[in-house]
């Protein structure tokens, strides 16, 4: 039996292409799909293919070169004169009128005590004063009567007009009234003493600088009592400010006794604070401090500033290099100078990376000194090149790297 193939064709599906397409609301979630993973895949390449790294250059440094150094030693400014600033008698602080970091001159009034139980005093001093006085005055007014009634007993007495009684009474009057005058003016002295020493008292009450310089600390406050000496445990102040002197600041140093042979007076030095590492100080030795610690084995040794500047404070540590006397000062010495962190060790080998066309690159180099985290390189690198600074450990040669941006 043949087959018919009209009706096979007839019994055919058709499928239109609008049904096998997906949903139109299903393309842009794809789509969206795709580019992540574009992104994550780029993402991915970048992080792991470029180390992120910070940079430093060589510094090319140059200028004449000081004194060959003999010793270093560490040590801190100090001031020649400072004082905690106190009253001469114990009371409460009324005012204070100073504040810290303010100049101050000497004699200036720095605060005042409370002055209401000596006030009275000091006035009934005055009052008997004036009043030993009055009585004085008084005395001498009858004194210059009594005498002159003695001068006219006497001639009186000359011509036989008076007994000689009367003139035994105007004598002894004028003698009385004498030592009257004497008693009244030791009392006058002694009113008038008694007036000072209130007077003191008061004067006491206002704490003065005793020499000009700079307030560094307050350290009273209205309402507090104050004592020249500790009193009352914890509530009683011992001092209103703390002045220095900054004209007197110097360096005190430490130095070991095995290397004081070192050291002599008016040798000069070169002193660097640690706030300021690329400032180098003139200074030279004042005195070396004929004791010894035991304890530490060390000799105390005086440094003077050759020139005082505000940048040098009170308690900054502070690097001082003894220097030769008779090392040359006029030659000109260039020297590449690297941060001592960009710098690897292994072993007695010295090397640092440097980047070549965003790759890094092992260099060996050699050497000198070091200091204040800068180390001398003798050959190498260049002023030109480019260095990892702290170099992470595992990094490879040829490793893809880029700078860091803060």
């Amino acid at each position: 039996m043949a087959l018919d193939q009209k009706a096979l064709d007839s019994l055919r599906i058709e499928r239109s292409q609008e049904a096998v397409r997906p949903p139109r609301r299903v393309l842009p979630w794809i789509l969206a799909a795709l580019v992540l993973l574009a992104a994550g895949a780029a993402y991915s390449w970048l992080r792991d293919g470029a180390i992120e790294v910070r940079t430093v250059s060589p510094v090319l440094t140059g200028g004449p070169a000081s004194a060959g150094t003999v010793l270093n030693a560490t040590g801190y400014v100090v001031a020649r004169r400072q004082a905690t600033v106190s009253a001469k008698t114990t009371g409460k602080v009324a005012e204070v009128l100073v504040e810290e970091g303010m100049l101050v001159t000497e004699g200036q009034l720095l605060a005042r005590l409370d002055g209401s139980t000596i006030q009275p005093i000091f006035a009934l001093a005055e009052r008997q004063f004036a009043s030993a006085r009055i009585k004085l005055q008084e005395n001498q007014v009858r004194l210059d009567e009594a005498q002159r009634t003695l001068q006219r007993t006497q001639k009186l007495r000359n011509d036989k007009l008076v007994s000689e009684s009367q003139l035994d009474t105007a004598q002894s009057e004028v003698a009385a009234l004498r030592a009257r005058m004497a008693a009244l003016r030791s009392e006058v002295e002694v009113a008038e003493g008694t007036v000072r020493v209130r007077t003191q008292e008061l004067e006491d009450l206002l704490v003065r600088a005793p020499f000009s310089g700079v307030v560094i600390s307050k350290d009273a406050q209205p309402g507090e009592i104050i004592s020249p000496v500790s009193a009352g445990g914890g509530f009683t102040r011992t001092g209103i400010a703390t002045i220095v002197d900054m004209d007197s600041r110097e360096i005190e140093l430490d130095v070991n006794e095995a290397f004081i042979n070192r050291v002599k007076t008016n040798q000069k030095t070169e002193a660097v604070l640690d706030a300021y590492p690329d400032w180098r100080i003139p200074s030279h030795v004042i005195n070396i401090v004929p004791t010894a610690d035991r304890q530490k084995a060390t000799v105390k040794v005086r440094v003077a500033f050759d020139q005082l500047d505000p940048r040098i404070l009170t308690d900054m540590g502070i690097k001082v290099s003894f220097l030769q006397d008779s090392a040359p000062q006029t030659t000109v010495r260039r020297a590449l100078k690297v941060a001592s962190s960009a710098i690897v060790s292994e072993g007695e080998q010295r090397y640092v990376w440097r980047i070549n066309a965003a790759k890094a690159e092992r260099v060996a180099i050699r050497t000198g000194a070091e200091r204040d985290g800068q180390t001398e390189v003798l050959a190498g690198v260049s002023s030109s090149d480019v260095l990892i600074d702290a170099p992470q450990p595992g990094l490879a040669e040829g490793a893809s790297v880029k700078v860091k941006r803060d």
